[in-house]
């Protein structure tokens, strides 16, 4: 597959995710964020982690704006796999293209560790190696991880829409949520980051079930 990694003034975890496209046997292909592309050329897109815009505003919120963005929520239309990871999640729900927001976490820190992660759904599009109730252990990095959905707008969400949970909360996120996606599930945001966990010198190898 052809996948594009999406790069924003800020964007820190670039190149770890475009090594661990090519490691995983995908052609990843760099998309700026002043430019739209064309969707058919694209099979997928990665939104890594970082700061983009220097997290000036809401994190995420210029970055959605970007014109890059335009072909992205184009491509997640046709039904086309997007993943936002960290400050790509946060970029999806400002885009509108996942529900709710993420907040400041609960004890107002950055918070820099590995944890432990439970499986509530699969996902045709990423991490099908993993099961149903599977837990795994990836690292996260954040300081505004805390995802918050209104609860008139968390009761439309189909079940099948949580896809990671935490086993132990580290930011006070809602229900404990670490991953969700839209309601085709081609639009995933996952707090985490599998491209930090890909080999045993990392610290884990179970970053390498989401491609």
């Amino acid at each position: 597959m052809k996948i594009g990694v999406t790069r924003f003034p800020g964007t820190n975890c670039d190149y770890d995710v475009f090594e661990m496209v090519k490691e995983q046997g995908h052609k990843p292909q760099w998309l700026w964020f002043e430019e739209k592309f064309s969707v058919d050329a694209i099979d997928a897109v990665i939104i890594p982690g970082g700061f983009s815009y220097g997290d000036y505003l809401r994190c995420g919120a210029l970055a959605a704006q970007s014109p890059v963005m335009v072909s992205v929520k184009e491509l997640a239309l046709k039904g086309k796999p997007v993943l936002g990871i960290c400050n790509g999640f946060q970029i999806l729900c400002e885009a509108g293209l996942l529900p709710g927001v993420l907040t400041r976490n609960e004890n107002q820190k950055f918070i820099d560790r590995w944890v432990e992660l439970e499986v509530k759904n699969t996902n045709s599009f990423f991490g099908k190696k993993l099961r149903v109730g599977q837990k795994i252990k990836l690292p996260i990095a954040h300081g505004e991880g805390r995802l918050f959905i209104p609860e008139e707008q968390f009761a439309k969400l189909k079940a099948s829409q949580v896809w990671l949970t935490y086993s132990e909360n580290p930011n006070g996120s809602m229900k404990d949520i670490a991953g969700i996606s839209n309601e085709t599930g081609n639009v995933v945001g996952l707090m985490p980051h599998p491209e930090r966990a890909l080999h045993a010198w990392m610290g884990g190898i179970e970053g390498r079930s989401f491609l």
